[in-house]
């Protein structure tokens, strides 16, 4: 401070009585009263109406000076229920806004924002009242005149006085908290904390004991070394500074210029000025603490600083605690009256310091001399002259401070000042019981750690060696990289049995006495925990930092030679192992309870130790962190942390939505600073020791916030640093870092990625390492969300200056990926944006360094806290408008366990499964799977009508405008276009509104978008060609049938015609005439009548001809050796023997060769199966059409042959060829097929055409109307009334069949829709889990070999069952039947009363205009019409009352004959099959697994990716050894992460490694086993039919791993669940 600024503040000393005191207690007295009328206000009270009242309220509604304030504050209500670490860390609105106090109230909330983020501007606490009367004087014009009258800030609060409260309001944790960040900010931390209302004060030890400083003094300047210590725990000096009565100089300003540094509130501080309430007798405290450079430390060894607010007069217990403690006290004072007897009378063994000021009014030098003889302190006076200025002065006194600490004996740690603090009735904070007594639970433990190595391998074992071996067992379980020649499975099990005894070994071993007491103590709830894990911390770290830093030193000795590599990386693992933290006491009590776990229910210590994982959840509520990665192990105990997760479910549900936020980055590059930073939280940060793994903590979301978040909590995690120094020297660093940084992305919402820019080298490791995390979530379905943060760039231009490093940035980050697709096989990601969204100019941050100076004596730069606060609002922001909804915790638990298990494989992604990802599969195929079947239904029921319209098209009952056959199909094919459109476009967008849905599922599927939406114009493509070759094939029987009805009508009407001139000459004879002379008549009549009809010859088409020429058509494509291999054979000779394929050539060695020496499917037995499957599906087809074997009463024998039925045929063999890619499929073998099935076909068309004609031959179909023109001639020559007669020969005759085939037309869409409704048919997984339950409940080995042989005949067999006994149970088929019949019966008793309103003119109009009524619904059989109509006199009233009777009595009968009919009879009569559509539901693709034959359940109709739950060991499907003969156990999902090889058509004979099957089979995914028991069904049913199926195969029995015969039944059950997600 230069001289003239000096001279200035003396003259404003002269003109007013001490303005810049701030050490006076300006409560107390006005500015301009007299010293010796200070008197402390805070034991007296104050009356509320009044304020302003200089005396004492005599009302009874006064309060206390602290409850004043307490309630201007806003605390009051906490000076009792005191404040938590959960309620000040949780994020509110005013956590991520930036507005400012408004009132009083405001500004404890307002420090606590500020401090808990670190930030240096805490203590500048003024409200916006405040400020804007402040403000307000800027805009108007000094009043000169007013000088006098300037009001002081009694109307403002004191920063102290705010820090005081805050203190008093909060609990021990909190206070522990609010000192710790005040240390790290350069803030004086109170020492002794007064309460004014009781008069006492506290020795805050417990609040000082978290503080950790590290420093260099200067016996270690030489070595470089340093001290690190609890502050509390460091004997070092302290200086104190107090005041006797009043001072004009600034006591706390001079206090930092003496030490360089703001610790001190003072005058001239923002609101410093303010009077203070409650804060005299506040004892602050600060340290100076060297770095070892000389030129800028002050003092050379460390030293604490002691400040007494207040006058020492008034508060005696403390000048005397400060005398007792110190190593020297300065007195400030103005005026000494030799008769004051406190300084005189302490008997104290600090060295006392006056400090005066010669230029104060009041200073007299003749007291001075007095007092300081009779204390013998002559040599111990500073005074400040006009002579010399503050710099001068300031320098005086440091030199005074430094020759005590230089000559000093009088050290005291502050942990042994609370024995003075009791002899002085000063309370200690810690001294509550509940502290004291978790204490000593927290000493029993620590006391008896001599030799950390020892203790952990004698009282916490189970964490250490047993775990690490099992960790290994682990990852050689998925990776099999020892396997060798060895079988796979024999393998397997011998690790399992490993395992088995490592587990058997870690149950036998007992509970340690140290574990015994920490469960114990952290079982008792409440306070006493907390402070017993807070103790054991503490305790813990000052021991592993004691031992860590012998090693270091060793380290240090050993990185001198270079040569020492062994050595240096044995003192890296002694790093790692000699840490002892909290941490491992809770790994030990992971362990613990998961041995607990395989224990039986009934064992009394797993009944004991079933609470741990809600105690801890319950400390995870709390605010302690838990762990979940072992950073030793490098592993996850998933039960322990799962049940954990589990229970802290439970505490919170349905308060359970999260959201996390993860940090990535270098080690020691201010991770855990930026996290603690923004969150307020306390993630270890340069403890002394390596910290390894991953930690979890949960803050609280308040209310105000949640609705923009959506969520309950938010989860921070944090992990260790990549590219660890301390890892490095470890074989498996770089494998560990990829592991954990794939897990915690996977966990987030958002990944803070921390990187150093001026490292290119480390900012490539890491940026490759997050690059691979972050490509595997987008393959797996996850989207986090990233933001790259570079620390210590601090200038203001900085986002205009690295527009370079920010493009060098994307330009890595797109190298990377490069490099990371390739590695992953995922070559389509050629940018980081491929494959998130990334904005290089949003998606980085640039903030300050951390400290604003040199540590240890540097404050946090104000810079960085802003900076991370900013930081802070945009991650909320970010996470506030993610699409998808925050997960919950029981997800999040999910994802955890199915990320650490795919991390274990080395190829992460096709190692991935996820039972949370698996259910949106799930979902999405069910949606799609009910839109597709929606879709389908409406075009069935459309084809329905179509075909009506077409049969009954040039009918009477034609409801048609259109006549001609070609113009009503280009019709309808129009009108079912149109149809198909609308139908698709409506599926599309159902679609984008489930991808656009903000659920919490829905992007992991969104990779699949493309996919459905490909399968939904597939699906309309399909519908179309299906729907136009029904039409086709509708128009060509109806054309058909057309031309013999005109030639059979002619017939009839000839006949008829005959029959009436009978009848008249009949009658003309005039004489009586029994039926035998009637019969006589007819007979010779309809002889004579019958040899003058012409009856063209119907010559029969050759069907061989048309099934040729379609056949070779479509062949022709394939070329002329097709054609050729077409000619050499008649189609009339194939398909007569069964079709047995054999290779010849080249292929027939090739396969030959393969089949005998590698246990690999043979490609002639693959293909033999393909052509079984195929023949089978397209003679069902035929016989469908043919309608063989049914009985001859059916209606519908009378279709004839169409050509659509063998273009369907050829395009069914061509698409189920098209499916099996996999396999070769040369041309013969295709000629062949399709010859054989054409052959087959051609037979039974030819034979149904031939049948048509013959069922359609006009003589027959006269002749078997003889005996209905035979009775109707008699009757009306009789003249019977034939009302009744005719009525029920038409219901019988023409409308009982019309109302079956109406009932079958509609039967089978509502089949489907009504078993669509169970669950094995809601989606494809549920088909597959169904079948295999099904087969496990038989428990019949050739049920197992018709299953694996003949897979697709098997499923359709089982869904047939299935219909028929679900249609079975509770008359389910009745309800269906008598829905339509009912719908029908309804129709025609309608059509009835409509056409009896009419007027008709004959029964003959009747008739057709009732046909008419139902001509959408019914369709007639014109046959049947024809001859009902002959010689018909019927009336038409007494007709239409006969014929509803005889309608009721045929509903009757028709529910009666389908009630009693068998279920699969009426299936075969259906028009749509349902069992044939529920068939292509669950068969889905039809793909298999090339290498056991399971079926492929992926979703959608046309999918890029084959998948299948549960693989099989390939034995089953009759693969053996080479040499041994015997049917092998391996299991394709073990094999594609062994080193075997394997051979086939595809890889042409070469040799080709499991591990690169996607080469040869690209679109098949077969993820390794997530567990050893995930293939416990298949090994259960190996196990048990191994002879079996041996001799089934003609092979030798498979050699059983001995863990397979184990399994039990319910075990095989539970796997299969597990394995279809089936919960």
């Amino acid at each position: 401070m230069d001289s003239s600024g000096e001279e200035e503040y003396i003259d404003a000393n002269d003109t007013f009585t001490e303005p810049h005191s701030e050490e006076k207690d300006p409560s107390t007295t006005q500015s301009n009263s007299p010293p010796e009328e200070e008197t402390p206000l805070c034991s007296g009270t104050r009356t509320v109406s009044d304020p302003c009242s200089d005396t004492l309220g005599t009302s009874a509604n006064t309060q206390t000076q602290l409850q004043t304030l307490l309630e201007d504050l806003g605390l009051k209500q906490h000076y009792t229920k005191k404040l938590t670490l959960s309620e000040i860390l949780q994020i509110d609105l005013k956590a991520i806004t930036d507005e400012p106090a408004k009132c009083h109230s405001d500004l404890p909330w307002y420090f606590l924002k500020k401090l808990m983020m670190v930030n240096v501007t805490a203590r500048n606490l003024q409200s916006e009242c405040e400020s804007s009367k402040d403000g307000a004087t800027e805009t108007t014009e000094f009043d000169f005149s007013n000088l006098s009258d300037i009001k002081d800030s009694g109307d403002k609060v004191n920063p102290l006085d705010v820090i005081t409260a805050l203190f008093l309001c909060s609990d021990g944790f909190v206070q522990q908290e609010m000192a710790l960040k005040m240390s790290m900010c350069q803030f004086s931390v109170p020492l002794l904390l007064p309460d004014c209302d009781t008069d006492q004060c506290k020795l805050m030890l417990w609040a000082m004991r978290d503080i950790v400083k590290t420093y260099r003094p200067q016996s270690l300047v030489q070595s470089k070394g340093f001290t690190e210590e609890r502050i509390v725990l460091s004997e070092i000096p302290m200086i104190s500074f107090v005041r006797l009565g009043e001072c004009s100089m600034s006591k706390s300003k001079i206090l930092n210029e003496l030490l360089s540094n703001d610790f001190f509130i003072h005058h001239d501080m923002k609101c410093g000025d303010s009077p203070r309430n409650i804060s005299n007798g506040l004892t602050e405290i600060t340290w100076y603490l060297p770095s070892g450079k000389k030129n800028i430390d002050i003092f050379s060894e460390p030293l604490a600083v002691a400040n007494l607010r207040g006058d020492i007069a008034s508060f005696e217990t403390q000048f005397s605690f400060l005398c007792q403690t110190s190593a020297a006290v300065f007195v400030f004072f103005d005026n000494l009256d030799p008769e004051c007897k406190l300084l005189t009378n302490l008997h104290h063994k600090a060295q006392m310091f006056l400090v005066g000021n010669q230029q104060s009014k009041c200073f007299s030098m003749d007291a001075l001399k007095t007092v300081a003889t009779e204390l013998g302190l002559t040599a111990n006076i500073i005074t400040k002259t006009k002579r010399n200025n503050y710099a001068y002065f300031v320098q005086d006194l440091r030199k005074k401070v430094n020759n005590v600490i230089e000559n000093t004996k009088n050290k005291m740690c502050i942990e042994k000042m609370a024995d003075i603090a009791h002899e002085l009735g000063i309370l200690v904070d810690e001294e509550c019981s509940e502290c004291q007594t978790a204490r000593e639970n927290a000493d029993a433990i620590t006391s008896k750690i001599k030799k950390i190595l020892d203790y952990k391998a004698t009282q916490l074992p189970l964490h250490g060696e047993i775990w690490k071996e099992l960790t290994i067992l682990e990852k050689e379980e998925f990776r099999l990289k020892s396997l060798g020649s060895e079988d796979i499975e024999m393998y397997k099990a011998e690790l399992q049995k490993e395992k088995e005894n490592l587990w058997k070994k870690r149950s036998s071993k007992n509970i340690s006495d140290a574990m015994t007491c920490f469960i114990s103590a952290i079982s008792i709830p409440g306070i006493e925990r907390c402070y017993f894990l807070k103790w054991m911390r503490m305790t813990l770290d000052n021991l592993s930092r004691e031992k860590l830093s012998g090693l270091r030193k060793q380290y240090k000795e050993k990185c001198k030679d270079a040569e020492n590599t062994e050595a240096i990386k044995d003192i890296d693992k002694e790093l790692s192992n000699s840490s002892l933290g909290i941490e491992h006491f809770f790994r030990e009590m992971g362990q613990i309870y998961e041995s607990s776990v395989s224990l039986p229910e009934q064992d009394l210590s797993c009944k004991q130790l079933q609470n741990l994982p809600e105690i801890c959840a319950g400390l995870l509520l709390d605010g302690f962190p838990l762990e979940l990665v072992d950073g030793d192990a490098s592993n996850i105990p998933l039960t322990w942390v799962s049940d954990v997760l589990s229970q802290l479910n439970e505490l919170v549900s349905p308060k359970n939505k999260i959201l996390v936020v993860t940090v990535l980055g270098v080690q020691s590059t201010g991770k855990s600073t930026l996290l603690n930073t923004m969150f307020g939280v306390q993630f270890a940060v340069s403890s002394g020791r390596c910290t390894r793994g991953a930690f979890m903590l949960l803050i609280r979301i308040n209310e105000d916030v949640k609705k923009d978040l959506d969520c309950d909590f938010m989860v921070i995690i944090d992990t260790e640093g990549l590219r660890s120094a301390e890892l490095a020297q470890l074989d498996d660093s770089y494998e560990h870092d990829n592991e954990l940084a794939t897990l915690v992305v996977g966990l987030s919402d958002i990944t803070i990625i921390n990187i150093a820019m001026e490292n290119s080298t480390q900012m490539k490791d890491i940026l490759q390492i997050v690059v691979h995390a972050f490509l595997r979530m987008k393959e797996v379905g996850k989207k986090p969300k990233c933001q790259f943060v570079h620390q210590n760039v601090s200038d203001v231009s900085a986002n205009e200056n690295t527009q370079r490093e920010r493009k060098l940035l994307l330009d890595q980050l797109n190298e990377m990926t490069q490099a990371a697709a390739k590695m992953e096989k995922k070559e389509k990601n050629k940018c980081f944006t491929d494959v998130m969204e990334y904005n290089p100019e949003t998606g980085s941050w640039y903030i300050p360094g951390l400290w604003n100076g040199n540590p240890p004596m540097a404050p946090v730069n104000a810079g960085y806290s802003e900076a991370v606060y900013q930081f802070k609002k945009n991650i909320t922001h970010i996470l506030g408008n993610c699409e998808s909804s925050a997960n919950d915790i029981l997800k999040f638990k999910e994802w955890m366990s199915s990320l650490w298990k795919a991390v274990k494989h080395e190829n992460f992604i096709f190692s991935f499964r996820n039972s949370i990802v698996a259910e949106a599969c799930m979902k999405l195929c069910t949606e799609f799977n009910n839109w597709e079947w929606d879709f389908k239904e409406s075009i069935y029921k459309w084809i329905t009508n179509a075909e009506t319209t077409i049969s009954n098209l040039g009918t009477p009952a034609s409801k048609s405008e259109i006549v001609d056959m070609t113009e009503l199909i280009l019709s309808l094919k129009n009108e079912v276009s149109t149809k198909l459109t609308k139908l698709e476009e409506e599926l599309l967008k159902k679609l984008k509104n489930y991808f656009e849905q903000k659920d919490g599922l829905v992007h992991l599927v969104e990779r699949y978008k493309e996919e459905f939406a490909n399968s939904a114009k597939i699906l309309r493509r399909e519908m179309q060609n299906s729907v136009y070759r029904q039409l086709t094939a509708a128009a060509e029987m109806k054309q058909g049938q057309t031309e013999v009805q005109k030639i059979k009508e002619n017939h009839t009407k000839e006949i008829e015609r005959a029959v009436c001139a009978l009848i008249d000459e009949c009658r003309k004879k005039n004489m009586q005439m029994g039926d035998e002379e009637l019969n006589q008549e007819f007979v010779k009549m309809w002889k004579e009548t019958v040899k003058k009809l012409s009856f063209p010859k119907q010559v029969p088409t050759n069907v061989f001809t048309s099934v040729s020429h379609y056949l070779r058509t479509n062949l022709s494509p394939k070329g002329s050796h097709a054609c050729e291999l077409l000619s050499k054979t008649e189609l009339q000779n194939c398909g007569i023997t069964p079709f047995r394929y054999k290779a010849k050539g080249f292929s027939k060695k090739f396969q030959k060769e393969v089949s005998d020496w590698l246990p690999i499917q043979d490609p002639t037995i693959r293909l033999q199966k393909i052509a079984d499957n195929i023949i089978d599906e397209c003679d069902q087809y035929v016989k469908e059409k043919v309608k063989a074997g049914e009985p001859e009463a059916d209606a519908k024998k009378t279709k004839n042959y169409s050509d659509a039925y063998i273009q369907e045929i050829l395009r069914i063999v061509d698409e189920r060829l098209q499916k099996h890619e996999d396999v070769t499929v040369d041309i013969e073998f295709e000629v062949s097929l399709k010859q054989h099935i054409c052959g087959i076909a051609a037979r039974h068309f030819q034979k149904m055409h031939e049948d048509f004609l013959k069922e359609n031959d006009p003589h027959l179909c006269l002749n078997k109307n003889k005996g209905m023109f035979c009775d109707s001639f008699k009757d009306v020559f009789n003249q019977r009334d034939q009302n009744q007669k005719k009525a029920e020969e038409f219901t019988k005759q023409c409308l009982k069949p019309a109302v079956e085939n109406f009932v079958y037309s509609k039967l089978g869409p509502d089949i489907i829709h009504e078993m669509r409704k169970q669950s094995q048919f809601n989606a494809r997984v549920y088909s597959q889990y169904e079948i295999l339950l099904d087969l496990l409940s038989k428990h019949s080995v050739s049920e197992y070999v018709r299953y694996i042989g003949s897979y697709e005949v098997y499923v359709k067999k089982w869904i047939l069952d299935q219909t028929v006994k679900h249609l079975s149970k509770d008359s389910k088929m009745s309800e269906l039947v008598d829905q339509h019949l009912d719908s029908s019966i309804s129709s025609i008793k309608a059509a009835i009363l409509k056409t009896t309103k009419k007027t008709s003119a004959d029964l003959k109009t009747f008739i057709n205009n009732f046909c008419q009524e139902l001509g959408d619904t019914l369709v007639i059989s014109q046959d049947k019409l024809g001859a009902f109509m002959i010689l018909n006199k019927a009336d038409q009233e007494q007709f239409a009352h006969w014929f509803t009777e005889f309608v009721n009595k045929m509903e009757e009968a028709l529910k009666q004959e389908f009630k009693k009919g068998d279920i699969q009879s009426i299936l075969k009569h259906l028009d749509v099959k349902p069992q044939n559509e529920l068939f292509t539901q669950v068969i889905g693709c039809g793909k298999q697994c090339p290498f056991c034959g399971v079926a492929c359940v992926s979703g959608g109709g046309k999918h890029a990716e084959h998948t299948a739950p549960l693989h099989k060991p390939q034995g089953l499907n009759g693969y053996r050894g080479e040499k041994t003969k015997k049917l092998v156990t391996d299991i394709c999902s073990s094999s594609v992460v062994s080193d075997m090889r394997f051979s086939c058509g595809a890889t042409k004979g070469k040799r080709i490694s499991y591990k690169k099957y996607t080469d040869i089979y690209p679109d098949w995914k077969i993820p390794p086993d997530g567990s050893y028991q995930a293939s416990d069904y298949w090994k259960y049913v190996m196990a048990k039919f191994n002879e079996e199926f041996a001799k089934e195969h003609g092979a030798k029995p498979a050699d059983i791993p001995p863990t397979w015969r184990n399994i039990t039944r319910l075990q095989a059950e539970q796997s299969l669940k597990g394995s279809f997600n089936i919960s």
